[in-house]
């Protein structure tokens, strides 16, 4: 976690050319949770996701992202092979709202108005507030207590490509790192529910979104030359 800390702070301290080029557009795809009941696979996209999604493309480099997505999440411990969980049995549906702000690094130039079509892999990280219901067990029945709010920390990896002057499409995977432990009803957060709590309580929940982005770019043409 540090070194991944570490990389973003060096990334923005990369030499900013003016640039004045937007992309606005939508998010697509699915949603999968990791956490104290069902699966454990981090790629796994089993519900649906979408959102909007818009950048400020600072140099050929890196952009100023952010993104409003929703999906939902869900886990079954049937479908899981650790047997303990088999025997359990619990399963839950969680609905989450996030918007993200960050830095969106390309590791290739990605200059939309040089080359008639390209395509870079790029990384994204920030900061995301999500909304969520809280959840608990009344024996292996899930039960709503009310909605809150928490912070995540997201990292995504994808690959994008221009397809036309002013499309451009990309697919990326980003898991969440939440501050949260009762996306799943595993740590409900009222103390009279204190003795409901089940699992590893040391560890937090992670939820990731998996999909393809399709951006629309507008504004001015950059310069990314030296004078």
């Amino acid at each position: 976690m540090k070194k991944f800390f570490y990389i973003i702070i060096s990334l923005l301290a990369i030499n900013q050319a003016q640039a004045q080029l937007h992309e606005i557009g939508v998010f697509g795809g699915g949603a999968n949770y990791i956490g104290d009941i069902g699966k454990t696979n981090y790629i796994a996209p089993n519900e649906p996701a979408f959102g909007i999604i818009y950048k400020w493309n600072r140099s050929k480099r890196h952009s100023w992202r952010f993104s409003a997505i929703t999906g939902k999440i869900s886990g079954n411990d049937l479908e899981s092979k650790i047997p303990g969980r088999e025997d359990r049995g619990f399963k839950f549906e969680n609905n989450v709202t996030e918007l993200s702000a960050g830095l969106e690094f390309n590791f290739f130039d990605f200059d939309l108005h040089q080359q008639p079509f390209f395509v870079t892999p790029y990384i994204y990280t920030g900061l995301s507030y999500f909304k969520y219901d809280n959840l608990y067990f009344i024996g292996n029945l899930q039960r709503t207590e009310k909605d809150s709010w928490a912070m995540a920390i997201p990292m995504t990896v994808g690959i994008k490509m221009k397809i036309s002057n002013k499309l451009v499409l990309g697919l990326e995977s980003g898991a969440r790192y939440t501050f949260a432990d009762d996306l799943d009803g595993s740590f409900p957060k009222s103390n009279t529910l204190s003795h409901l709590k089940f699992g590893n309580t040391n560890s937090k929940d992670w939820y990731v979104f998996t999909g393809a982005t399709l951006t629309y770019t507008f504004g001015q043409n950059p310069c990314f030359c030296v004078e």
